[in-house]
């Protein structure tokens, strides 16, 4: 069978595919416009995407032939699963091989922001350091403080249990209660309001659905503490970015370190002109083992969808309950 991909990947996912089927790969370097996708698409039997990639009714009804449709992300909001389930299209992610890289991302963040990492290298190769100062560069502590995280699922279970070692009091807000958190961690269940109130470090962990969306206003950040490090590993939109920018220049919280942006890949101008946010492009789980392995994972499940096998990581199994 025939597979158009839409951006080269990890080689060893690609290998596995040549060894059954038939691949093309987009030889741009660059995320491909609905056009380019959907003439890719043309007589292929499977499509491997990426989380830039906006697969939508158009996309999906453009080639009669699509089988099977493989996401090389944990996240899958970047697909329109209703068309492609009511089409019979199975869709899969690939989850678990990035939580790790994530969850660590998250802390990396976690300690630029409160220990003014990035601003302070910057104000070093300015060659404005004159020498120890005790007022200078005076950021937050972090052991035996309050860790507040937001959604409980593979990724933030793996963050908060990587607060160990600091001794910090948690809080999580999520739909479930999370024993694993509650056993290991002494971890306290709360409501989102209280959690923000509360809480002196807060890492979102929440995938990107209709609830979700700005799930963080004006509100919630004007609930959080003066002294309050926000972090974004998620999905943009979970943040609303103008009320984080009016609250990061108003000094409403101390400081933010970001991920991923509402509207990527464009970041905000004013965005990136305060020093009290960490900006990443995206890149939580840019580990050489992570991005291999999601791409075994993305694979794997496109072998098998294309076997008429449920794929391992299908995320609409209501297409198999309907044959």
């Amino acid at each position: 069978m025939k597979i158009f991909i839409t951006r080269k990947i990890p080689e060893k996912g690609l290998e596995l595919l040549k060894k059954e089927h038939e691949i093309e790969v987009n030889p741009h370097n660059r995320v491909l416009t609905k056009k380019e996708i959907i003439n890719g698409l043309k007589g292929k039997d499977g499509l491997l995407c990426l989380l830039t990639d906006n697969i939508d009714a158009e996309v999906i009804h453009s080639e009669p032939k699509l089988k099977m449709i493989a996401n090389y992300a944990v996240g899958f909001n970047n697909i329109d699963i209703k068309v492609a389930t009511e089409r019979g299209i199975p869709v899969s992610n690939t989850p678990d091989v990035l939580t790790n890289a994530t969850a660590e991302m998250a802390w990396a963040l976690l300690f630029s922001v409160s220990r003014r990492i990035v601003e302070a290298d910057n104000f070093s190769r300015a060659g404005k350091f004159e020498g120890w100062a005790p007022m200078l560069m005076l950021g937050q502590d972090i052991s035996e403080k309050t860790l507040g995280v937001v959604g409980t699922g593979r990724i933030g279970t793996a963050f908060a249990l990587k607060s160990k070692g600091f001794n910090m009091k948690v809080l999580y807000f999520n739909k479930s209660k999370n024993e694993k958190l509650e056993k290991e961690l002494n971890a306290k269940k709360v409501e989102l309001d209280q959690l923000l109130r509360e809480s002196d470090f807060v890492s979102l962990h929440v995938p990107l659905v209709p609830s979700t969306h700005h799930l963080i206003s004006e509100k919630q950040l004007k609930i959080m503490k003066e002294t309050a490090v926000l972090i974004n590993t998620s999905r943009g939109p979970v943040i609303d970015e103008n009320a984080l920018i009016k609250a990061l220049k108003e000094k409403w919280i101390f400081g933010a370190g970001l991920d991923v942006y509402e509207n990527e890949p464009i970041i905000p101008e004013e965005l990136k002109k305060l020093d009290n946010v960490v900006l990443q492009p995206h890149s939580a789980s840019a580990t050489f083992s992570s991005r291999s392995g999601m791409a075994v994972i993305a694979a794997k499940n496109m072998l098998a969808g294309l076997r008429g096998d449920i794929p391992p990581n299908c995320v609409n199994l209501e297409v198999f309950s309907k044959k």
